[in-house]
């Protein structure tokens, strides 16, 4: 070989999904750990050619049909209002959720109430047979003369199904269980869920037709699949829900049509599962009298206020490290709240057991149920209820200071509406705006404001 001559530069290798390089080949990527993203990357490739026949010529702008993306609506009202109407033709949906929460008990009463307003519906199935569908339809009330139902898990055949039955409203459970002939690897696989995906998408865009995707999610909880999956897609929906808890929520996680800050509760029972547009109801636990160690708070979910009730329990240490126990919120947060009582306002939390627990399963993820949660605990070691009909919104800072949240206003028209009358909220919350009739307000600057605000008892 002469010194003229060129030596061949090593090939790279980048990930298709988030662009990260190798000098060599692996099968995961190193950044975002996809399985088969990793390609050779500076290939010579094809380049495209221009298409010798246009069949849709663009048009200005003004002269666009918009009836074309107007939502309509499915007949369920919570699944509506997380997007923003109803569905648009020509948009795919990503809904996602744990195994077994109620993904296919929902869509397929939206496939239903779809079928009974006029439009064809075709419900394919890869994870059960049309049997085994006709069986659960039948047991929801949810058959219609218009639903057709197949269960497939060939992407050809599938695509052959809609050219078929021209439906309006296309739901597929699940996108993992469908595999293309063209393409290598077994059904689930990034390259199998991308082309699916692409394929689907494509026909839905072609034929102005909505398409409902059903996706599944991993052991952290993010869905399955390669990324590209989510951003591909118009609206992507997460279901959510405890397995012990009859309640559901679907949020909008991404959404082209509507927005994102909607959430729709449902009630998943064994005749189906029905909307609730008053779940405040649920997240109490009806006592009558006052309890020491309870105290309500209201959570905003999306735009949505609901009034949930934390209960709190204090217990001497039977010895060695006291124990942290928590259902439905943050354990390191309330750890965080102890300290802070113990510290700030002088109330002897720490050498206590502590265990803290919502009513109905709810988890409150939002730092405006701190002060509810200090209110708890410290009513239940002094063992003083809290004074009927009492809320409390706020978020507690480690120098013990209440701080202000959003929405204050409509979380205590919520809670007037409910019948309380008592609101410990953050000093200035109100924002100039009036306090709801027939509710007393205390302004609290800090913990131990909040605790002697309300006669619970004298602080040690």
């Amino acid at each position: 070989m002469t010194s003229t001559t060129r030596k061949r530069s090593a090939p790279s290798y980048r990930c298709t999904e988030c662009g990260w390089t190798a000098i060599k080949w692996v099968g995961r990527c190193g950044e975002c750990q996809a399985w088969g993203t990793v390609t050779e990357a500076g290939q010579t490739a094809v380049r495209t050619a221009p298409a010798a026949v246009i069949e849709r010529p663009a048009m200005p702008i003004h002269q666009i049909d918009v009836t074309q993306a107007t939502a309509r609506p499915t007949g369920v009202n919570e699944f509506d209002r997380v997007l923003g109407g109803g569905l648009v033709p020509g948009a795919v949906l990503l809904v996602a959720g744990e195994p077994g929460i109620g993904k296919s008990t929902l869509l397929l009463d939206v496939a239903s109430r779809t079928a009974r307003s006029g439009r064809k519906v075709l419900y394919v199935s890869g994870e059960e047979s049309a049997a085994q569908v006709r069986v659960r339809a039948e047991r929801i009330e949810a058959l219609a003369t218009s639903l057709f139902l197949a269960s497939e898990t060939d992407l050809g055949t599938v695509l052959a199904q809609i050219d078929q039955v021209e439906p309006e409203l296309v739901i597929i459970d699940s996108v993992q269980t469908i595999a293309s002939a063209q393409i290598e690897g077994s059904a689930g696989n990034v390259s199998q869920v991308r082309e699916v995906a692409a394929a689907i998408i494509q026909t839905a865009k072609k034929r102005g037709i909505s398409v409902v995707l059903v996706g599944h999610v991993t052991k952290d909880g993010s869905i399955a699949g390669p990324r590209v999956l989510e951003h591909l897609v118009d609206v992507v929906i997460q279901f959510e829900g405890e397995r012990h808890s009859r309640l559901r929520l679907v949020r909008a996680v991404k959404n082209r049509y509507g927005p994102t800050d909607e959430v729709g509760c449902f009630d998943l029972s064994e005749v189906g599962i029905v909307g609730l547009p008053d779940p405040s109801g649920l997240f109490l636990s009806g006592i009558k009298d006052p309890v020491a160690g309870t105290c309500v708070t209201v959570t905003l979910e999306g735009r949505r206020p609901l009034v949930t009730e934390v209960q709190g329990l204090l217990a001497p240490a039977g010895g060695g490290s006291p124990r942290r126990t928590t259902s439905g919120v943050d354990n390191s947060r309330t750890a965080m709240i102890l300290a802070v009582l113990e510290r700030r306002a002088s109330v002897p939390v720490l050498k206590h057991d502590c265990y803290v627990s919502t009513v109905g399963g709810v988890r409150l993820s939002e730092p405006a149920a701190d002060l509810a949660i200090a209110l708890a605990l410290a009513s239940s070691l002094l063992d003083k209820p809290l004074p009927q009909g009492t809320i409390a919104v706020g978020e507690v800072g480690l120098a013990g200071d209440v701080r202000n949240v959003g929405g204050v206003p409509r979380r205590l028209a919520e809670a007037a509406r409910i019948g309380f009358t008592r609101a410990v909220i953050p000093f200035d919350a109100m924002g100039g705006e009036a306090v709801p009739d027939g509710m007393r307000v205390f302004e609290v600057r800090d913990i131990q404001s909040a605790v002697r605000a309300i006669p619970v008892g004298p602080v040690a």
